[in-house]
């Protein structure tokens, strides 16, 4: 059994877009080598998506664990043809995942820091 409380619906039309917990997800088929990925349908649109759509690694044909190395790598303030060496992907490869890590994470925290409360007293204004 799959446990989808972690997944919400990612059409924006949809009444239960960015809910987690509603237990309207289920597994249409497994794709990508091996079956590994998910793609999953909402039960109150019927739209399907990925379960890596909203993530750094959307549309990445990366295995998990490699483009999760690369990033580490980053991290550590590797280069990129460094960390292209040590992983063993193409210079490109990071480059493509290093800028598109870099837009979720902005998005991340512009979305997070907007419903922070304001304090006029804080240093930043």
């Amino acid at each position: 059994m799959d446990d989808l409380k972690n997944f919400c619906c990612q059409n924006p039309d949809c009444p239960d877009y960015g809910q987690r917990g509603k237990d309207n997800l289920r597994v249409c088929f497994r794709n990508g080598l091996n079956k590994q990925r998910r793609v999953l349908a909402c039960r109150t649109c019927q739209k399907r998506f990925s379960e890596r759509k909203g993530t750094p690694l959307y549309r990445a044909k990366l295995p998990e664990d490699k483009a999760l190395s690369v990033l580490q790598h980053l991290q550590e303030s590797c280069g990129v043809r460094q960390t292209s060496r040590l992983v063993g992907v193409n210079k490109n490869t990071v480059v493509r995942l290093a800028v598109v890590a870099g837009q979720h994470s902005q998005n991340l925290h512009d979305v997070l820091v907007a419903f922070s409360p304001s304090d006029p007293r804080s240093p930043v204004r």
